[in-house]
């Protein structure tokens, strides 16, 4: 069986999180965009683990679904802790996504980190002052199969190789839990083919998932698996499967926002308006020509140099990946409405009601029915997003990168077309 999966969300107790992000509504959005397998997020949180217990249940696979329904989506129980900590003479600030199967083990690892000195009710994403090998050590005590995942691997500030607080390898991060380490996170702001060029993630499973904030950003990055049948057991049985063995548990692709698009692909300085490629870093050098400050070195700039493959390394039997914007994206600029605009909503419940789903519309619908549903515009921007027909102006020190759909002859396409996309499954 396929399904797709974003197993990287948060609750309403995290920071800057919409209040709408609840159980029932997270579920809601689920079944509107076509996610099957979707991260309860913030377990560690008291009071959002007692919403869990209240509206799911354990379904004896290591996954849970609502009380209220036998269908889905399910649940995965994913939390993403904050770890920030001194160790080799530097201040290192990393995330990561913590999986595991039970309630139970999500509990008891909540109280051990209270004890260790954790505070689990200040945020939904607590902030610790745990080495990653002090946690690994701490929740693998508590619960064998747990999963740890770097999450948003790239970002500067907040990730294992970060520029800012990171590492230069996992082995310098995990130390003798470098080997447990089987999947690591895109971001937003790179996409596989980037990872690729990274050594030690030959040998690692490379998924992506949404970080949302609110319902309408689920999905707008997410993995598809294959799996003979549905449970936790097979969802790490797929990362460990990092060959992409078609016999066995896999990961079959994964859905990108453009990479651009993501508000750290650029090295820049946002307050004084200064935007460099690793090219013109080279030239011009780190430090901002403005302020005389540092500037904040994009993902781009940092894969070069931690790659050990050249630009353009194609790895052998890694998953394919589609590169999406967002139907609301589409659909406003289709319409010249922002995407909270009345009228952008009527239309994708419209297309939602003849489709089903958002994924569905995005990649596989008909264009002529798509067409006949909403307006010839629509229809179009949708096509060029599945060809790459697009520019995208990129993000760079915490501004996101803006999607331009329609350009005029003038304008220069700031991103490479990726081919008419194939369907997910």
């Amino acid at each position: 069986m396929h399904i797709i999966a974003d197993l990287h969300l948060h609750s309403r107790f995290s920071r800057a999180v919409s209040r709408e992000m609840t159980i029932q509504n997270l579920a809601a959005w689920g079944v509107k965009k076509g996610i099957g397998l979707l991260a309860t997020g913030d377990w560690t949180h008291p009071l959002w683990m007692q919403e869990i217990e209240q509206n799911l249940e354990e379904v004896g696979n290591g996954l849970l679904r609502l009380k209220t329904t036998k269908d889905g989506p399910f649940f995965l129980l994913s939390t993403e802790l904050s770890c920030i900590f001194s160790q080799n003479g530097k201040t290192r600030r990393v995330h990561v996504l913590v999986w595991v199967p039970s309630i139970a083990s999500a509990v008891n690892i909540s109280q051990e980190i209270t004890k260790q000195g954790g505070n689990v009710l200040s945020d939904g994403r607590p902030i610790l002052g745990f080495t990653l090998i002090r946690l690994a050590e701490l929740i693998f005590t508590i619960e064998p199969e747990a999963l740890i995942v770097p999450a948003h691997i790239w970002t500067p500030w907040f990730s294992v190789y970060g520029s800012m607080g990171g590492f230069d390898s996992l082995k310098e991060a995990f130390g003798k839990y470098e080997k447990n380490i089987y999947a690591v996170e895109t971001g937003l702001s790179s996409s596989p083919n980037m990872n690729w060029r990274i050594g030690e993630l030959d040998t690692r499973s490379i998924i992506s998932s949404s970080d949302a904030h609110s319902g309408p950003k689920l999905g707008r990055e997410a993995t598809i698996f294959d799996l003979p049948t549905l449970s936790y057991t097979n969802i790490k049985k797929a990362l460990m499967n990092y060959t992409n063995d078609l016999k066995k548990p896999r990961v079959v692709s994964t859905i990108e926002f453009y990479p651009e698009e993501g508000k750290y692909h650029f090295t820049g300085h946002r307050d004084c308006h200064i935007r460099l490629t690793p090219e013109e870093v080279v030239q011009k050098g780190t430090t901002c020509s403005v302020c005389g400050k540092p500037l904040t070195q994009g993902v781009m700039q940092r894969v070069e140099q931690l790659a050990t493959k050249p630009f353009g390394t194609k790895a052998p039997n890694r998953p394919p990946f589609t590169m999406l914007v967002p139907l609301v994206e589409i659909i406003g600029e289709a319409i010249g409405r922002p995407v909270t605009s009345p009228k952008v909503a009527i239309q994708y419940d419209a297309l939602l009601k003849e489709f089903n789903t958002e994924f569905h519309i995005l990649i596989d619908a008909s264009l002529d029915e798509i067409k006949r549903v909403s307006t010839p515009e629509i229809a179009d921007g949708i096509k060029k997003v599945r060809s790459g027909d697009i520019v995208i102006d990129p993000g760079y020190d915490g501004i996101f990168g803006v999607v331009k759909i329609w350009k005029s002859e003038k304008d220069k396409a700031l991103v490479s077309a990726v081919g008419e996309q194939e369907t997910i499954f």
